[in-house]
Parts: C-alpha cells; structure tokens; sequence
C-alpha cells in the first residue's frame, strides 16, 4: 500500500490542494491568499515530497511515516509536530519552530536545521547524516542513538542536549566541545 495523494486530504473543511493554493497566493502577495493553518490536521502517511510550506503553522500536525522530501519549510511552525518516521531527506526547516516536536526514527539524512528552534525536540535513533543544525537551540533535545555521521553541530550551544548513544567521531561539533564515543 502506498502513500496518500495529499491533495485528497482535508482540514477543516478545505482539501489540502486549496489550502495550498492559497498559501501560495498568500507568499506572493496575491489577492486571495491565506497562510496555511494545518494546526493538528492528520497528514499521516501522505506523499508530500518537494511541497512549498514555507512559513506555514502546522502545530501539532500529525505527519508520522509522511514523505516530505525536499520540502520546503523554512518558518514554519512545527511546535509539537508528530514527525516520527516521517522521510525529510533535503528537506529545508531554516529557522523552523519544532519545539516538542517528535522526529523519532525520522530519516532526516542534508535537512537544513539552521537557526532552528528545536527545544525538547526527540530525535531518537533518527537518521541525521549531513544534516546542518548550527545555530539551533537544542536545549533539552534527545538524540538518544541517533546516527550523527557528518552531522553540523558548529555554532550549536549542545548544553543540556541528549547524546547518549551517538557517535559523534565524524560530526562536526562546537570548538572546544570534546570528541566521546557514545557521548
């Protein structure tokens, strides 16, 4: 069984293909725009690969085992999103908000998490291979047993993250912070 054509879904009374159109009216300043508003919509298992949801509010959206590769995201606000084995590879979330949000098992492999908010985030046994977090807040974040190989963490105060578990001989971490197996 496959994923689900996103255009079919619905939230609040509107298909996710008219959501969407007006957001893009909405970025270009066109008469009939409006931001997405996708607060708790159940996006879950849906193909959503390469869509614009630049800026958009999905707050406790339900994207568990969607494919948002090479999405566009930078903005959004993704506070308590469920993106647990969601598939975000070359995704872009520069200076998206994903405080709480739940990115466990997610495959994350080149997203963009620069000037992120990710406080409390979980990102356990994720896959974040050349994934770019500098500048993130990762204040209380997991990333209990997560693949981290080639990983950014420059410029990233690691202070009160979870690293337990990770292999960190190949990531790029803060000067100073000190290279542990399984930190």
């Amino acid at each position: 069984m496959g994923l689900k054509s996103w255009k079919k879904l619905k939230h609040n009374g509107k298909t996710m293909e008219q959501i969407l159109k007006a957001h893009e009216l909405f970025w270009a300043s066109k008469e009939g725009g409006a931001r997405a508003d996708l607060t708790g919509a159940n996006l879950s298992g849906a193909d959503m690969q390469g869509l614009n949801l630049a800026g958009a509010i999905l707050k406790d959206a339900n994207f568990e085992g969607t494919d948002l590769r090479g999405a566009r995201l930078p903005g959004a606000d993704l506070s308590g999103a469920n993106l647990r084995k969601a598939d975000l590879r070359k995704a872009d979330l520069t200076e998206a908000a994903l405080p709480g949000a739940n990115l466990t098992e997610a495959q994350a492999s080149g997203v963009e998490f620069f000037r992120c908010d990710l406080t409390h985030a979980n990102f356990q046994k994720a896959l974040l291979r050349n994934a770019n977090f500098r500048d993130a807040h990762v204040d209380g974040a997991t990333f209990a047993g997560a693949d981290m190989g080639i990983a950014i963490l420059r410029e990233t105060n690691l202070r009160n993250a979870d690293l337990s578990g990770v292999d960190l001989s190949t990531t790029l971490l803060p000067p100073g912070w000190a290279k542990k197996q399984g930190a």
